[in-house]
């Protein structure tokens, strides 16, 4: 089976932010939930947009919490920023049907998915102070209590 791109830069990112060790199949995990969470935030992007009578999605129009941009703040400031926004550029994420981005709304879009990425490591030490390795359990909770915010 082959390495999902970035898989060591993301295991460093989780030491780093919440000092646990992931593996491989962790980096799927994590990626596809956050490319849902942008997938989510793209929707609501596009119904704000709809509402104030746009098709394109500008930047206020996604439901960037204060707490969010807090993290996309602490994102911006680490070291694994910059190798973590050059993965996402080559890997693309083309939003959900009937959703367009302006231009400086996918510019944003790599530190949404930082600032998601902080967040969601940062979880594990909630769920579990002395967690080392997250399991399936661990993933799920994290997963949860975001559901039930966003």
């Amino acid at each position: 089976m082959s390495r999902p791109a970035g898989v060591p830069v993301f295991e460093r990112f989780f030491r780093v932010i919440a000092s646990i060790q992931i593996d491989r199949s962790d980096v799927r995990r994590f990626r596809d939930f956050v490319d849902q969470q942008i997938d989510d935030i793209a929707i609501s992007g596009r119904n704000s947009a709809r509402w104030n009578g746009r098709d394109v999605i500008a930047p206020q129009d996604l439901p960037i919490t204060r707490g969010l941009q807090e993290r996309m703040r602490e994102f911006d400031k680490l070291e694994e920023a910059e190798e973590i926004r050059e993965l996402l550029r080559q890997d693309v994420r083309r939003p959900p049907a009937e959703v367009t981005f302006a231009e400086e709304t996918e510019q944003l879009l790599p530190e949404v998915f930082g600032g998601l990425s902080v967040a969601l490591a940062r979880s594990f030490r909630v769920i579990d102070p002395t967690l080392a390795n997250p399991g399936t359990a661990h993933w799920e909770r994290a997963f949860e209590m975001f559901r039930l915010v966003f």
